[in-house]
């Protein structure tokens, strides 16, 4: 069985969650298994690794299962890791973007100074299904300075074709 067989395995559909009408993927499994987690970081960095030839400054990671794995492929590609989280979860000064996914608004907010001009950034998540929230996070590198390279995401909700909403190429590692 591949990786990605895998990590595919142990993604739970949850029907009606969390609300009604919509099928939510639960990647909690991936990290009740060290060896999926490892599968999972070593992917995205050979990734990364393979498909940009720039030194990778910083990874933002989306509130918030996105701070579950973004931290360690910053560690692992000695970059900076950076959270975008939802509005008023940070200390100090911010900058923020609102955006619309399949069940509602809400607003995403970094720290003004996390990104500093000209740094190669990359924004991963755990899934992509309308592309508001990755989007948004893509308008705060910008208005950072940052340079955004691509987005990453365990999961993609092919059908809602959110990458069309997006700042920079994308990678997804599971197409649903």
């Amino acid at each position: 069985m591949s990786d990605i067989e895998h990590l595919r395995s142990l993604i739970r559909a949850i029907p009606d969650f969390p609300q009604e009408g919509i099928l939510f993927y639960d990647i909690f499994p991936v990290f009740q298994d060290p060896k999926a987690i490892e599968m999972l970081v070593s992917h995205i960095v050979n990734h990364i690794n393979v498909t940009i030839k720039e030194k990778i400054d910083v990874i933002v990671g989306l509130d918030a299962r996105g701070f579950l794995f973004g931290p360690m492929v910053a560690l692992r590609l000695n970059a900076a890791f950076v959270p975008s989280r939802k509005k008023g979860k940070l200390p100090g000064k911010t900058i923020c973007a609102e955006f619309k996914k399949e069940y509602g608004v809400d607003t995403f907010e970094m720290q003004v100074d996390a990104i500093k001009p000209g740094q190669n950034v990359i924004i991963v998540d755990d899934l992509i299904a309308t592309g508001g929230t990755a989007a948004a996070a893509g308008q705060l590198v910008e208005k950072s300075g940052g340079k955004l390279l691509e987005y990453i995401f365990l999961i993609e909700l092919a059908d809602l074709n959110g990458r069309k909403n997006l700042l920079a190429p994308a990678y997804s590692m599971i197409t649903y």
